[in-house]
């Protein structure tokens, strides 16, 4: 599942802004995965709770993302979604003048579950039957 934690000044976004980006990120991963893995949490912060190099800032986005479903196999494939997230963002930040920065961390795929199911690996009649269905439910496979 990619989480992504958006944590932004206030006022950079509007609830449009939101809902837009939003369907723009998971769209960057329903081609390979369920749609309902894409979670995307919005933190406005006040310039006096948001600081860069040590001084407050009013127009900054720091973006942070965990992937659980999946691993980047090589650098070129981490690099071609670096540049799809980035062409997904420009008209949000860097179109209107906003700083902002990202990283990805990747945890193990083992290491989770989805309303107390293992997740079915990649691929599999399991996570078609998930895509297709928009939700969790038990595996059939192993």
């Amino acid at each position: 599942m990619p989480l992504w934690t958006i944590y932004h000044s206030t006022d950079v976004f509007s609830d449009e802004d939101k809902a837009q980006l939003s369907e723009k990120i998971a769209d960057i991963y329903t081609a390979f995965m369920p749609r309902f893995y894409v979670a995307i949490v919005f933190l406005p912060l006040d310039s006096k709770n948001f600081f860069i190099g040590g001084r407050p800032t009013e127009r900054y986005v720091r973006i942070t993302m965990e992937h659980i479903a999946r691993e980047f196999p090589d650098q070129a494939a981490s690099r071609r979604f670096i540049d799809k997230v980035n062409t997904v963002l420009a008209p949000f930040v860097s179109e209107r003048g906003i700083d902002w920065e990202f990283h990805i961390d990747e945890t193990q795929f083992d290491h989770w579950s989805v309303n107390g199911h293992y997740p079915p690996r990649p691929g599999t009649p399991d996570e078609l039957r998930w895509r297709e269905e928009n939700r969790p439910s038990p595996r059939t496979h192993d």
